[in-house]
């Protein structure tokens, strides 16, 4: 999976944000882009959403005589994806997991932790590194 480009992402992030409200038109959606001092055009934004459906990220539905569109994957689906990917490009996943996990601040390293003490099956003593 390529990485969004910027545009894409800014669809992806008005839906995402749209999420609780249910599916969203092209009219709103590029209404929304425009309201960050752009201006786009309705068939720039109808194109790229388009094209993101056809990529699987977005559903739409007919009502009336417009599409309504809504994310089939949230943004944590989208983020967990790319950090995949670069591990799996990287010779020493371990000390790229190493590397990351020391950038993070102590908020973020203590969610991380709690989040791998509730994964089913795992025991924490037999984690390296578990009680240091």
């Amino acid at each position: 999976m390529r990485p969004f480009g910027e545009l894409e992402a800014d669809v992806m992030r008005v839906l995402w944000a749209a999420a609780d409200d249910g599916p969203v038109t092209i009219h709103t959606i590029t209404d929304a882009l425009n309201t960050e001092g752009r201006n786009l055009a309705y068939t720039t934004v109808m194109t790229v959403t388009e094209r993101l459906r056809a990529k699987g990220w977005l559903t739409r539905e007919k009502v009336s005589r417009s599409f309504r569109y809504s994310a089939l994957r949230t943004a944590d689906d989208y983020s967990a994806q790319l950090m995949t990917e670069a591990l799996d490009s990287s010779a020493d996943r371990a000390g790229a997991l190493l590397r990351f996990a020391g950038r993070l601040d102590a908020a973020e390293a203590a969610a991380l932790r709690q989040a791998l003490d509730a994964l089913p099956g795992d025991d924490a003593a037999e984690r390296p590194g578990a009680g240091s």
